[in-house]
C-alpha cells in the first residue's frame, strides 16, 4: 500500500492581516511495519517524530496509543521522508486500525523543534489546541480536523477556531502516484528538497507577516 501523493499545501489567514499561500510538494503514505528504505530520497527515522528516538516510529505510536488505553493492528503514516539528510513535517498523520474502527493521531511540529500529538477516536473531529505552532497565535481555541485516510485522492483540512476571530485554515490536496523508483525520481525533480523548501517557505511567510506589522504572541509557559 506504499504510495506517493503529489500535492498542493495551502495556508489561509484572514486577520489581522490577510495572508494566504500555497506550494507544491509530495508526501509518502507508508505502513509503519514496512517502511521504504532509500537513504538519499526516502529515509524514515524515529528521531524525526514524536517519542523516544531509541525506539521505532511504530513503537512510539503504540506507546502513545497505550497511554490512552488503545491497541492497534496496522498503522499507516502520511509524512515527508528525509531527503538528502533533511526533513520537516508540519503535520504527520497516523491511521491506526483498532479492529473496532480507525483512530487517528495527528502529530504537529513547529519550526522550533517542538512536537505534539492529538488523538481522534472514531467519529471525533475536534480537539482543543494545546501546542504553540505559530508565533503569531496564542495557545487558545480548538481545531476542527478532516483527516480521511487517502485513496486515489488526498484531502486533509485543519481549521483553527478561536473565540471571536475568523478561522485559520490549512489544507493538503493531492493525487496518488505509484511508489516506484521512476516516480520517486520524478517527484524529486519536480519538487527538489521538498521538506527543506517547505520549511523555508513557512519561515519566509512568517518574516513577511512580521514586516507587515503582525507581532508575535509571548509564549505561555512550557508550551
Amino acid at each position: 500500500m506504499t504510495a506517493l501523493y503529489e500535492c498542493v499545501i495551502t495556508h489561509v489567514r484572514s486577520e489581522p492581516i490577510r495572508n494566504d499561500f500555497s506550494y507544491g510538494s509530495y508526501l509518502w503514505l507508508v505502513d509503519l511495519d514496512r517502511l521504504p528504505r532509500n537513504r538519499l530520497l526516502a529515509a524514515f527515522h524515529a528521531r524525526d517524530h514524536a517519542g523516544d528516538p531509541a525506539l521505532s516510529i511504530r513503537q512510539n505510536v503504540d506507546a502513545f496509543l497505550a497511554g490512552h488505553g488503545i491497541t492497534a493492528g496496522r498503522i499507516t503514516m502520511l509524512a515527508n521522508a528525509r531527503v538528502l539528510g533533511h526533513v520537516f513535517n508540519p503535520l504527520t498523520v497516523y491511521w491506526c486500525d483498532t479492529g473496532d474502527g480507525t483512530v487517528v493521531v495527528a502529530e504537529v511540529h513547529n519550526t522550533y523543534g517542538g512536537r505534539h500529538s492529538y488523538l481522534l477516536r472514531p467519529g471525533e473531529r475536534e480537539v482543543a489546541k494545546e501546542f504553540r505552532v505559530s508565533p503569531f497565535n496564542a495557545v487558545e481555541g480548538h481545531y476542527r480536523l478532516s483527516l480521511p485516510e487517502p485513496g486515489e485522492r488526498l484531502a486533509l483540512t485543519v481549521v483553527l477556531h478561536r473565540p471571536g476571530r475568523p478561522p485559520f485554515v490549512a489544507g493538503v490536496r493531492g493525487r496518488r502516484r505509484p511508489a516506484t523508483g521512476p516516480w520517486l525520481w520524478r517527484m524529486a525533480a519536480r519538487h527538489p528538497m521538498a521538506p527543506l523548501v517547505g520549511s523555508a517557505r513557512i519561515r519566509r511567510q512568517g518574516i513577511g507577516l512580521y514586516l507587515r506589522g503582525l507581532r508575535t504572541v509571548p509564549p505561555e509557559g512550557p508550551r
